[in-house]
C-alpha cells in the first residue's frame, strides 16, 4: 500500500465502502486507500449489537442502488444489513484497500503541492499520508462516547445500567425486569425485541415520540412477485418508496395537524381500547420536527398489547436499590436499565483541517451543495438525511465526487474549493428539534439561505443539484497547484 494517493476516504461504514465501490467502478486505475479508526468494517452496525437491532429505514432506499437489497423484509436486522456490507466490500475487492486501526487526526492542505497531508493514529503511532484528494465518510455520532445523562443516585443501584452502544455479549435478560429510558428509534426496537423473553419491560419517557406502525414486507414487492426480475423489482420498489416518504414528508409539514391526527388514530387502534394514547403516543412536536420512529408490522403496539411491556411517561427523579424513583413518586423496580438516551454528535470524526497554514473549524465553514465546504480545497463529506435513507444521500455524494474529478482532468485543474460570499447563517440541519441535534450542532459547517449553499433534506432537489446540473458555476473555482508552471494532469483517472 502507497502513502501517496490520488483519494483518501475516512470511514468504513455503509457511505465509505458505497463511496469507495462507485470510485473503483469509475475509475479502475485510481490509487485510493479507506482509514478506518476501528478493526472492522461496517460501521454503525458493526457497533451496535443490542437486541433487535435494525434498520429504522426500508431497505431498499438503505440498500446502494447499485446494489439490489437480496432479501424480502422491508426492514432488516443489524447482523443483516453488516453481512450485506462486508460482502458488498469483499466482492468488490474494496476490502483490500482498508487500513484498520487507523484514527484520523488532522489533515492539512497545501496548494503549493495540491495536497493533503493526513495524519492518522495506529496502534500508538503516528502515521503520516498524502493525498490529492480526501473524501470524509466518518459518520455524525462518536463512537466511543454516547449521551449519558447524569443520573443521581446511580451508584446505589444493584442491578445492571447498559447504553446500547455498549452493549456487553453476555448481558441476559431473559427473566428480568427490564427498565429502559427512552422513547427514540432505539427504545421503540429493544422494548420488542426484549418483551419476547424479559419478565417485564417498560418503556419510561420523559415525553413522547411519533410511532408508525409500517408493513414488515413491502406490498408491492409481494404482489409483484418477481415477475419482472431482480434489478427491476428493486428499483421500482425503491422509487415507490423514495416517492412516497418524499411526499408524506412534504405532506406533513405542510399540513401538520391532520398527519398528527392521522398517526394518533392509527396508534389508536394498535392498542387496547382506553388506552391513554394522548399521554404516551402525542407528542408536543409536530411531525417530522424529529425523526420518525417506525414499528415493522406494529411489534411494539403487539408488546404492549399483549402485556408484556409497558410505557410510563415520567421523569427520573433518582436511582435506587431496586431500581428508579420518578418525579411524580412512583417506583419501578428493575433488574437492568438501558439507557437509550441517545447519541453524541462528532463533526467530521474529529478531524483537525488547516488550509494553506491557517486552521479552519467546520463550523467556519458553509456547505456547498450539501457535499463540500467553503474556503476548503479538494474535499467532499458524505451527510446523510434526517427524514430518508442515509444511503440515498451517500450514493448522489458518490456520484458527485465521480463528476467533480472527471472535470478536473478534463481541464487539467490540481484543485477545486468553493468560495462563499459570507458564512451561512442557519444551521446545518434546520428545523429538527431531536435533542442530540441540538446538543451539538454548532460544531458542524453552517448552511446558508440560498442555492447553492442551502442544505436540503430533500431528495429530488440533490437528485438535481448533484447528480444533472453542471459541475462548474461561479461559486467553485478550479485551479492548478502553485508550484505548477505549467498545465500537468495530477489524478490518474481515465476521463471515460
Amino acid at each position: 500500500m502507497r502513502d501517496d494517493l490520488d483519494v483518501l476516504i475516512v470511514g468504513a461504514g455503509l457511505a465509505g465502502i458505497g463511496a469507495a465501490h462507485q470510485l473503483q467502478s469509475a475509475f479502475p486505475g485510481l490509487d485510493y486507500a479507506i482509514l478506518e479508526s476501528r478493526d472492522s468494517l461496517g460501521g454503525t452496525w458493526d457497533l451496535f449489537r443490542y437486541p433487535g437491532v435494525r434498520s429504522d429505514s426500508d431497505m431498499f432506499t438503505m440498500a446502494y442502488r447499485f446494489r439490489p437489497w437480496p432479501g424480502a423484509q422491508s426492514f432488516a436486522g443489524g447482523e443483516s444489513i453488516l453481512d450485506y456490507v462486508r460482502s458488498t466490500a469483499t466482492d468488490s475487492g474494496v476490502d483490500r484497500r482498508i487500513r484498520y486501526r487507523h484514527r484520523v487526526v488532522s489533515a492539512s492542505w497545501s496548494s503549493d503541492d495540491a495536497r493533503w497531508t493526513v495524519l492518522a493514529e495506529h496502534d500508538g503511532e503516528q502515521v503520516r499520508l498524502t493525498a490529492k484528494f480526501l473524501h470524509l465518510c466518518p459518520g455524525y455520532y462518536h463512537y466511543e462516547q454516547p449521551h449519558s445523562p447524569e443520573f443521581e443516585g446511580v451508584e446505589r443501584f444493584t442491578g445492571t445500567v447498559v447504553h446500547p452502544q455498549h452493549w456487553p455479549e453476555d448481558l441476559d435478560h431473559a427473566g428480568k425486569r427490564v427498565v429502559v429510558i427512552g422513547s427514540g428509534a432505539t427504545a421503540i426496537t429493544l422494548v420488542p425485541a426484549m418483551a419476547e423473553t424479559a419478565a417485564h419491560v417498560t418503556m419510561l419517557q420523559r415525553s413522547p415520540s411519533y410511532v408508525v406502525a409500517t408493513p414488515g414486507q413491502d406490498p408491492l414487492l409481494a404482489g409483484l412477485g418477481g415477475k419482472l426480475g431482480k434489478r427491476a423489482t428493486y428499483a421500482l420498489v425503491r422509487w415507490k418508496n423514495i416517492v412516497l416518504g418524499s411526499s408524506m414528508y412534504r405532506f406533513s409539514r405542510l399540513f401538520p395537524t391532520w398527519m398528527r391526527n392521522s398517526i394518533r388514530k392509527s396508534t389508536a387502534e394498535r392498542l387496547p381500547a382506553g388506552y391513554d394514547v394522548d399521554t404516551h403516543f402525542n407528542p408536543r412536536y409536530d411531525p417530522w420536527d424529529q425523526r420518525m420512529c417506525l414499528a415493522p408490522d406494529g411489534d411494539i403496539f403487539d408488546a404492549l398489547s399483549s402485556g408484556k411491556a409497558s410505557v410510563v411517561t415520567d421523569h427520573v427523579e433518582e436511582f435506587t436499590e431496586t431500581g428508579l424513583r420518578l418525579r411524580s413518586g412512583a417506583q419501578l423496580d428493575a433488574d437492568i436499565v438501558i439507557t437509550a438516551t441517545g447519541l453524541r454528535l462528532h463533526a467530521f470524526g474529529g478531524i483537525t483541517f488547516t488550509v494553506d497554514g491557517r486552521d479552519v473549524a467546520p463550523s467556519e465553514t458553509t456547505v456547498y451543495k450539501g457535499a463540500m465546504l467553503s474556503g476548503i480545497p479538494n474535499l467532499t463529506f458524505t451527510f446523510g438525511y434526517t427524514n430518508h435513507s442515509w444511503t440515498l444521500k451517500a450514493d448522489l455524494v458518490g456520484e458527485f465526487v465521480i463528476r467533480l474529478l472527471r472535470a478536473m482532468r478534463r481541464s487539467c485543474h490540481d484543485l477545486c474549493v468553493p468560495v462563499a460570499a459570507g458564512r451561512g447563517t442557519l444551521p446545518m440541519i434546520e428545523n429538527f428539534t431531536s435533542g442530540y441535534v441540538q446538543r451539538g450542532i454548532d460544531a458542524f459547517p453552517r448552511s446558508g439561505s440560498k442555492a447553492p449553499w442551502q442544505v436540503k433534506m430533500a431528495y429530488f432537489h440533490d437528485l438535481l443539484v448533484l447528480r444533472h446540473l453542471p459541475i462548474n458555476d461561479h461559486h467553485l473555482r478550479f485551479a492548478r497547484a502553485h508550484s505548477q508552471a505549467r498545465p500537468s494532469p495530477s489524478l490518474s483517472i481515465s476521463d471515460e
